[in-house]
């Protein structure tokens, strides 16, 4: 027979049995791999830990989750610690987990070579998607911590080297809970700013839970969606994150990064001095090709004075062509007057020879008047043609003077004379040849400068080179 006060109901054996595996077995330390992992709604993860020779269910909480950064998968070789109890409901005995390892490598680590693995195979880090680096900056954008070291470093550097950019801090904190999100959100300012020509995410060394904010996956596709080129500068040039494969650039260091971005000033100087001294070069040889062309176009202008010489040349031409045909004229009437009055001897009866007188002084009358009508119409012509042509020259004459008067303008512009003014002067030796260069000037050699309104003789007593 059995005693009624020995007899339990399930709900309180199982209760007993639980208290009793939790008072006598204490949280311990175990080394499994992971199977039949389950990740219901609720948020908490289920799975079986085994080893070749048994396994156990085991439930993470999720606010045990939360310094979890990799993520479980089946067949994966952890360590956890754990409590044992038993799952009444179900009567299964399981262990609760409190935290986990992954064996032979840190948390962080797989976490990071996880979500590296992931990204890349999702192209985040491809160089297609790298955004150049502009060749001019003119405001740099630095998402750091306006409390650390690194944005005076950065400032610093970029006084040293090229202190014309401006700097834009969008602080931010680098450490911490939830500084991934306050990263991301400095992030996406700074690019909706639309100030920036270049971005730095900057921070200082420290160990990889320290810079554990730039691995985040969310920071991650902030810095890829990001238009703006941007440079990762986290910690020194041993520490790798994230944010350095997805950006457009690394720099080992903060300072590195402003060196990056940024050309250096000397070399800036340099090359100025070198398009200078092209420039000049180049001035110098144009004002030689026009001066040139200049003298060119000086032997062709015909000067005023031989033009009126060939215009009055032709005038006599005309006068002396238009002399003989009238002498010609007078030569030919004087002829047939001739004819005429032997004719007229030959036939002599007084009427006819009356009638020939009257015919002979009509003749003689009409001859004048056309020899005067002609005279006075060459005459005539004669003046309109010593009209037009005193007309063309004076206009010819105004013309050359205004083509003169610019091109003297011109002359004067170029002329060595107007750089005078300016306090510029010109030096010459005894066969006034310009000495250009020192090395063409001897001591006691006599030198002539000529500055704007005379010329100094003087002679060389000493040189000094630059």
């Amino acid at each position: 027979m059995f005693n009624l006060d020995e007899i339990y109901t399930v709900s309180d054996f199982l209760s007993l049995c639980n208290k009793t595996v939790e008072d006598n077995i204490p949280s311990c330390w175990l080394q499994g791999e992971i199977s039949n992992l389950a990740r219901p709604t609720s948020g908490h993860w289920y799975f079986s830990l085994k080893d070749n020779r048994g396994q156990i269910r085991c439930a993470l909480f999720r606010l045990n989750q939360r310094n979890i950064k990799f993520t479980l998968e089946n067949g994966m070789e952890i360590l956890v610690r754990a409590a044992p109890t038993l799952y009444e409901a179900r009567g299964d005995f399981q262990l609760i987990i409190q935290h986990i390892e992954p064996v032979g490598v840190g948390n962080l680590n797989l976490a990071f070579e996880q979500l590296k693995n992931k990204l890349s195979d999702e192209g985040l880090f491809d160089t297609e998607h790298k955004k150049l680096l502009p060749s001019v900056v003119n405001t740099i954008g630095v998402i750091s911590s306006s409390s650390g070291a690194v944005i005076q470093d950065i400032i610093r550097v970029l006084y040293k080297r090229y202190p014309f950019a401006e700097i834009l801090l969008f602080d931010s904190v680098v450490q911490g809970e939830g500084s991934a999100i306050k990263l991301a959100h400095a992030i996406e300012a700074a690019d909706r700013s639309n100030r920036c020509d270049v971005l730095i995410l900057a921070r200082g060394g420290g160990s990889i839970e320290d810079l554990w904010a730039f691995n985040e996956e969310s920071l991650a596709r902030v810095i890829f969606n990001t238009k703006t080129p941007i440079i990762s500068a986290i910690g020194h040039e041993t520490d790798t994150t994230i944010a350095d494969f997805v950006a457009d650039a690394r720099a080992p260091t903060p300072s590195a990064a402003a060196m990056l971005v940024t050309p250096d000033r000397l070399e800036l100087l340099s090359n100025l001095k070198k398009l200078f001294g092209l420039l000049q070069q180049y001035t110098q040889q144009n004002q030689q090709q026009k001066q040139a062309r200049l003298d060119q176009l000086k032997l062709r202008i015909s000067t005023p004075n031989k033009t009126i010489n060939i215009l009055s040349q032709q005038l006599d031409y005309l006068s002396h062509r238009l002399a003989l045909s009238a002498n010609q004229q007078v030569i030919n009437y004087k002829s047939a007057l001739t004819t005429l009055h032997a004719t007229l001897k030959q036939h002599s009866p007084k009427e006819h020879i009356q009638h020939s007188i009257e015919l002979n002084k009509l003749s003689v009358d009409r001859l004048y008047q056309h020899i005067h009508s002609v005279i006075s119409h060459n005459t005539d012509v004669l003046n309109l043609l010593n009209a037009r042509l005193k007309n063309a020259s004076v206009q010819m004459i105004v013309q050359y003077q205004n083509t003169l008067g610019v091109r003297a303008n011109t002359l004067n512009l170029l002329s060595p004379l107007n750089t005078l003014s300016r306090g510029y002067s010109i030096t010459t030796n005894v066969k006034n040849q310009v000495l250009s260069s020192i090395d063409k000037i001897k001591t006691n050699q006599i030198i002539s400068t000529r500055l704007n309104g005379g010329i100094i003789h003087s002679k060389v007593e000493k040189i000094e080179k630059n």
